[in-house]
């Protein structure tokens, strides 16, 4: 569908060429569809609905002045209660099927894992399925009165087009005034005399039409309010986006990494070696010599931070030896005195995005534990609790860290979240700081 047409019915009551688009019939025929949904739904809580409507309008005259019609009501608000929930499920699986009739795009309910009895006990404790209920009691109890709204309006349009044929006749077959038919200042007696009626039905038909799609496209989006997962097929989607994001800049990364091993490492070592036999041929006295004596210390350095630089972009011991190794690894190389505790129940490999993050969140914190926390100990320690792997980095510093002072971490909550996870900082003044990162791994 070209990006500049409407994609669901509520945007298309404002297209300006709605009248001659698909929508107005989409949008009929999603209000037909509803009609028989309603009626069922209406006679199922008619016992409920019923007694309640008996107890308000009592109420409404002055009182309650039957108690069996209390009792009842009460009996049916607790039977809602107890059922409501399982009777709403096919409701709600039907009316997420006819959403797309009037709005493709996809709504899914919340999701729900386990066999019989998980979804039974769902339907009590899921707030989705509570909303479902809600859903129903709509149907049953205000979708009557929109819908019969319109069904009037309907019905005045169509008595107006079709009132040529409407005038009775007489009693010898003819038309006169005693046969006429009145619509307010309106008189006809005749079938000639129906027709200006007639053509006022007609021009009221794209206000039906109009408000057809109004019902429609309200009907819809309340159910997609009450019967989508709470947004999770967008946030799903937002999530999923994040992720590839994430895969691709580890990809980039990967490209850079190898870009700067396989040629710029290796043209740095091959000059720091030419610049050394280059040395061999001249005298220690020279000019020359002692130039190339502060280069050829340069590049060896040099070298030493392209190490550094490729190992801080992709460090071969994570790819290699999972992500335990290369913790151990990156403590080894921390300025810093640092502790790396690994639970028993952690395993080598884990998915290559959640080794990323966990590595590269250790460092992250490491390095602001060395620039800014004032500390010379830090401790790591990685842990599985469940489904989740657990990566804690703790130091005894000054604490006090904020994110909103751009220490990184707000960058790496970016980074956790989107592969699913969360970062979590206690860092109060006078310290200790905690790093925790909770990142969904493969059981």
């Amino acid at each position: 569908m070209p990006s500049d047409l409407p994609r669901n019915l509520f945007a298309a009551l404002t297209f300006r060429r709605y009248l001659f688009s698909e929508w107005p019939w989409r949008g009929l025929v999603y209000v037909l569809t509803a009609l028989p949904v309603i009626g069922v739904a209406t006679l199922l809580l008619s016992p409920i609905t019923l007694p309640w409507a008996g107890t308000l309008v009592q109420f409404a005259k002055g009182g309650l002045h039957t108690v069996p019609l209390v009792a009842v009501s009460g009996l049916g608000i607790a039977g809602l209660g107890m059922f409501g929930t399982l009777l709403a499920a096919p409701f709600a699986a039907l009316e997420r099927r006819r959403l797309g009739l009037v709005d493709p795009r996809p709504v899914e309910p919340a999701p729900r894992s386990g066999g019989a009895a998980s979804w039974f006990g769902s339907r009590y404790a899921e707030p989705a399925a509570w909303r479902e209920l809600l859903f129903l009691i709509l149907l049953a109890t205000v979708a009557p009165l929109v819908y019969a709204t319109l069904a009037f309006a309907a019905f005045v349009i169509g008595t107006l087009i079709l009132s040529p044929l409407l005038v009775p006749r007489n009693a010898m077959g003819g038309y006169d005034v005693r046969s006429a038919i009145t619509l307010g200042p309106w008189e006809a007696s005749s079938p000639a005399q129906a027709i200006p009626i007639a053509l006022l039905g007609l021009a009221l038909l794209p206000v039906l039409a109009y408000l057809t799609g109004l019902v429609a496209a309200g009907h819809a989006a309340t159910a997609r309010a009450l019967l989508g997962g709470g947004g999770q097929a967008e946030l799903r989607e937002v999530a999923r986006s994040r992720t590839r994001l994430v895969d691709a800049f580890d990809a980039e990364r990967r490209r850079i990494e190898r870009d700067l091993h396989d040629v710029a490492q290796h043209r740095l070592t091959s000059l720091t070696l030419q610049l050394g036999v280059a040395r061999l041929d001249l005298s220690d006295d020279t000019p020359a010599a002692q130039a190339l004596d502060r280069a050829h210390a340069e590049a060896k350095d040099l070298m030493v931070l392209m190490r550094d630089l490729v190992h801080g972009i992709s460090p071969q011991t994570l790819a290699d030896l999972g992500l335990p190794a290369a913790l151990r690894d990156l403590a080894d190389r921390s300025p810093l005195d640092v502790t790396v505790t690994v639970e028993p129940e952690v395993a080598d490999r884990y998915p290559a995005r959640v080794e990323n993050t966990a590595y590269f969140a250790a460092s992250e914190a490491l390095g602001n534990v060395a620039k800014h926390a004032r500390a010379t100990t830090a401790a790591i320690r990685l842990a599985r609790h469940g489904d989740a792997l657990v990566l804690e980095v703790r130091d005894e510093g000054a604490g006090g860290a904020d994110p909103a002072r751009g220490t990184g971490l707000t960058g790496l909550a970016d980074r956790v979240a989107a592969v699913g996870g969360r970062l979590l900082l206690s860092s109060p003044a006078g310290g200790p700081t905690l790093v925790r990162v909770e990142l969904p791994c493969l059981p």
